[in-house]
């Protein structure tokens, strides 16, 4: 079971973000950038490391680009290796383009625009090796 964080302040996409991932692991739910900073720290004290963040761009507080810029920075005082970092999906409802390009030049691993499609995420998923490819139907 993956230990995920959902970091997102529209209700809406919260709960569908929730529903859909609660199959695959615990899910934790913050709604600023400030309190996803919060619960990655709290979760590393505890030796209980997320295995993905789900992060909305645009959120109060702190934005996503700059939770992702923070968690990054202190992986790399922590002296994390790559392969051992939290995997982080950016959640964008425009077409952010600048702040995509910015979120992947801080790290993160991939990007899904809303509204969420399903079939799309479980393939980062898999990509991410999150989760095991599904075998396909033939």
């Amino acid at each position: 079971m993956l230990k995920i964080l959902i970091a997102e302040d529209d209700l809406i996409s919260r709960k569908f973000l929730s529903k859909f991932l609660s199959q695959y692991g615990e899910c934790d739910i913050v709604v600023d950038g400030l309190e996803a900073i919060d619960a990655y720290m709290l979760a590393m004290r505890e030796k209980k490391p997320y295995d993905l963040i789900c992060l909305d761009i645009m959120m109060p507080k702190l934005d996503g680009v700059r939770v992702l810029k923070a968690i990054r920075d202190m992986e790399t005082q922590k002296f994390i290796l790559p392969e051992k970092r939290v995997k982080i999906i950016m959640i964008t409802a425009l077409a952010e383009a600048e702040l995509v390009q910015t979120a992947f030049q801080y790290g993160c691993e991939a990007y899904a625009s809303k509204p969420i499609n399903i079939d799309k995420f479980v393939e980062v998923m898999e990509k991410l090796e999150l989760i095991p490819k599904k075998e396909s139907e033939h």
